[in-house]
């Protein structure tokens, strides 16, 4: 009998993984076409247009995860107030995320005129710079908006109702496919404008996302602005202080990884041209077979935020058990096709173009692949749970050692060593695959230390022991 209530409710808990889950990893999946188009937008407009993009793209973006991903902590306070079955609080709670969304939109327009000096760093000809200035000048808008559309749907995703931002998100991904192919060519009686048509696409979809939110909200969002200002000025202060702390190593984080990740393509460069060209199709393999993992790890989150709100922190580790059950599954999908049909995976991504020598080293790196995704799987779990304990900080600085301290110089080494051999390129992925399993590894250690102390971080600096 107990074994199989056990069962049901490990079967249980799976739906309700699935649920919250699946609609973020579909809207993840929507952003991926969205940039897919763009990119392939870019490329076919012009060979300038093709140089610029991925500079300033990158540029923009890493900036971008900065302020969304410390804003998306909003999403841990309202679940932690839905798991407390405070409806106010979870109101209240929105609304905060929104106020301090206001303030880094309002520094990331600020930023605008130093972005557009980035390019000026570099040593590409003047008329690559000034597209690239171009793209970063109008990326700050579009940034802001959606730093802004963080907040929103974090209040959504937070109370469990993820199908919103979905919903929300696939609208406005399709009209930003449309817009960004009018824009960019001239068609659909829309202006020509190349480079400032892809980032004005971008604008719209966001603008059409952050509409479509407004529209969903519940009544009495609004009234938790005017709840917050009554506190009084340093009151409000405070918090909104105490929420930038919490946030800004999530986004910190993201952005990092973001670097990382770019440090990781240069550092293939040095093991030839070869190596190169078979890393950019392999790694884009890599990034659509782990957006799923993503979603995963955001519904832990949500959940796992919800448990600590109703103060019960032992629900964690199950939480956390299932949906690793449910990755892992997926992940072990992913290994077969990767390891058995490699070819047929890579081919949408540009193999079929390629030589054979780089065709043979996408290959054998695509066989090894599965270790970043397996890797992956328990960072993001692992730094979604952080999140939701207030604990963000303890994974960012995580982050810097294990990246930036240790992975990347050993890396470095490494391509040194094996300068201008390709055949190495499968074991710099597993090295690479190592030390993000190390990083799962110290936050899962920590994650155990929390659940055991029962600690909740994002109202305080200091430890809270709650009642189970």
């Amino acid at each position: 009998m107990t074994t199989t209530r056990a069962r049901l409710l490990d079967l249980a808990a799976m739906r309700e993984v699935v649920r919250v889950s699946v609609p973020l990893m579909f809207g993840m999946v929507g952003n991926l076409l969205l940039l897919l188009v763009d990119r392939i937008c870019l490329a076919r407009y012009s060979e300038d247009t093709l140089k610029a993009s991925g500079p300033a793209v990158f540029t923009a973006t890493t900036v971008i995860m900065v302020t969304t991903g410390a804003v998306g902590i909003t999403r841990s306070y309202v679940a932690q107030a839905h798991g407390r079955g405070d409806k106010r609080g979870a109101l209240d709670e929105g609304a905060n995320g929104f106020v301090l969304g206001v303030l880094l939109s309002a520094l990331l327009l600020l930023s605008t005129p130093l972005l557009m000096a980035v390019p000026e760093l570099s040593g590409q000809p003047d008329r690559i710079k000034e597209l690239e200035a171009q793209f970063l000048g109008l990326s700050t808008l579009y940034g802001s908006v959606m730093t802004l559309n963080m907040a929103l749907s974090s209040y959504f995703n937070g109370m469990g109702r993820t199908r919103v931002p979905m919903t929300v998100g696939i609208i406005g991904q399709a009209v930003g496919i449309v817009m960004t192919v009018g824009l960019v060519f001239g068609r659909f009686g829309l202006p020509e404008l190349g480079m400032r048509g892809s980032a004005l696409g971008t604008l719209s979809a966001v603008s059409v996302m952050f509409l479509g939110y407004a529209l969903c909200l519940p009544r009495g969002y609004a009234a938790g602005f005017g709840r917050l200002l009554r506190r009084g000025a340093r009151q409000v202060a405070g918090v909104v202080w105490l929420r930038l702390r919490r946030g800004a190593p999530a986004g910190g984080s993201l952005s990092l990884e973001e670097l990382g990740q770019t440090a990781f393509v240069w550092l293939a460069g040095v093991l030839g041209s070869v190596a190169l060209a078979a890393n950019n199709v392999a790694l884009a393999l890599n990034y659509a077979a782990v957006i799923p993992l993503i979603g995963l790890g955001m519904g832990c989150n949500i959940l796992c935020g919800k448990a600590v709100g109703a103060g019960r922190h032992r629900d964690i580790p199950h939480v956390m058990r299932v949906t690793l059950t449910i990755s892992g599954a997926y992940v072990a999908v992913v290994a077969v096709l990767q390891i058995a049909t490699p070819a047929l995976l890579l081919s949408p991504f540009g193999l079929d173009g390629a030589g054979s020598a780089v065709t043979g080293h996408a290959v054998d790196t695509s066989r090894v692949l599965w270790t970043y995704s397996a890797a992956f799987m328990f960072s993001m779990v692992a730094s979604g749970v952080l999140e939701c304990l207030g604990l963000a900080r303890f994974g960012f600085v995580a982050r810097v050692v294990l990246m930036w301290g240790l992975c990347v110089p050993t890396i470095v080494g490494f391509v040194l060593l094996n300068r201008d051999d390709p055949d190495m390129l499968p074991v710099m992925w597993v090295i690479f695959s190592a030390f993000e399993a190390v990083m799962a590894a110290v936050c899962l250690w920590r994650i155990r230390r929390a659940v055991a102390n029962q600690e909740n971080r994002l109202h305080t600096t200091d430890a809270v022991q709650q009642t189970a």
